[in-house]
């Protein structure tokens, strides 16, 4: 499987053979004596994705000079700690298509999707421990907890039309932020990175991730269902109050503001036409591009703290061009 950074046609060739590897980790620890969730597992790990999170971690042991095994074994585990809350995050917002698939509930049902996604999460702490780091393991403990509240607070405020970006901000940088910041972190930790470096890493993790989610908000609004592999209106659809409504309501008129609290109250996808109008007209879409570019030049800064190496130049490379990600 070949690791493409969004928006590239060239793919992370320098970490091409790395995840050669790692997916062979993955094969061989979905392993499992019951039958259903070994389906499970592999159904939902071969619709693909980008594999951005153990991607991160093998640039940042590229970059700071680490070539053990151990990078392996840890890249799998952040996969599999991403794909756990995908099989949950489908049950909570009843999700019926990701990635150009039907979902892991929508084919086996809700309970196997949670049940399965334990197992992942159990798994993944499995293989932690065989890394022998406690500073490892409290890392990606920290980041699982934080990212299990992201999901609370997520679900506390859908159909929230009062929430603002500070309250938007925290919910992207706990729910998909800090994995990529923990992947990166680990990277560092495992090549015996000094402080400065691994903050770097840490940065560049955080500032990537919180740059992809709010790419992938303005793609709610704009991308192609088809090329995205997933309905067009979902956000809106499920309440989820993302910085391209807030900021149409901030900029929109008192009717503009109205019509947009009321869809994202009602999750009426019937408004989705409407929506997307305002959105556009407020220069929205403009708002949540130059909140993204400032996170993407973060994430430049924080890898130019690096020592220079071809795998330092594909973590610039994958900053500057998430902006340009259609799916």
């Amino acid at each position: 499987m070949q690791v493409t950074i969004p928006g590239s046609s060239t793919g992370l060739s320098i970490v091409e053979q790395d995840m050669r590897h790692v997916d062979r980790v993955i094969a061989q620890r979905l392993d499992s004596g019951v039958p259903l969730v070994g389906s499970v597992s592999q159904y939902i790990i071969a619709a693909g994705g980008k594999r951005l999170r153990p991607a991160l971690l093998l640039l940042c042991c590229g970059a700071l000079g680490y070539q053990g095994e151990q990078r392996y074994n840890l890249a799998a585990v952040v996969e599999f700690i991403h794909t756990a809350t995908l099989l949950h995050d489908d049950v909570v917002d009843d999700s019926a298509l990701r990635r150009g698939h039907a979902t892991a509930n929508a084919k086996f049902g809700n309970p196997a999707s949670v049940l399965v996604g334990d197992f992942l999460y159990s798994r993944a702490f499995q293989m932690m421990v065989e890394a022998q780091s406690m500073r490892i393991m409290q890392v990606l403990a920290d980041a699982t907890n934080v990212i299990a509240e992201g999901e609370v607070l997520q679900l506390m405020n859908m159909h929230n039309a009062a929430l603002d970006e500070a309250g938007y901000l925290q919910v992207i940088r706990s729910k998909t932020a800090k994995l990529f910041e923990a992947s990166a972190r680990v990277g560092a930790i495992l090549s015996g990175a000094s402080a400065v470096q691994e903050e770097a890493c840490a940065e560049f993790g955080q500032a990537l991730g919180t740059a992809f989610q709010v790419i992938d908000d303005v793609l709610d609004y704009t991308g192609d269902a088809a090329v995205m592999g997933k309905n067009l209106g979902d956000d809106l659809r499920e309440g989820k109050t993302t910085l391209p409504l807030i900021a149409a309501m901030q900029r929109g008129t008192p009717a503009e503001r109205l019509a947009i609290q009321t869809a994202i109250e009602t999750g009426e996808l019937s408004m989705l036409e409407q929506v997307i109008a305002i959105v556009k007209k407020t220069g929205a879409l403009d708002v949540a591009r130059e909140a993204a570019y400032a996170e993407a030049q973060r994430a430049v800064a924080a890898a130019q703290r690096l020592p220079a190496s071809a795998h330092t130049d594909c973590l610039l490379q994958l900053a500057t061009q998430l902006l340009e990600r259609d799916h």
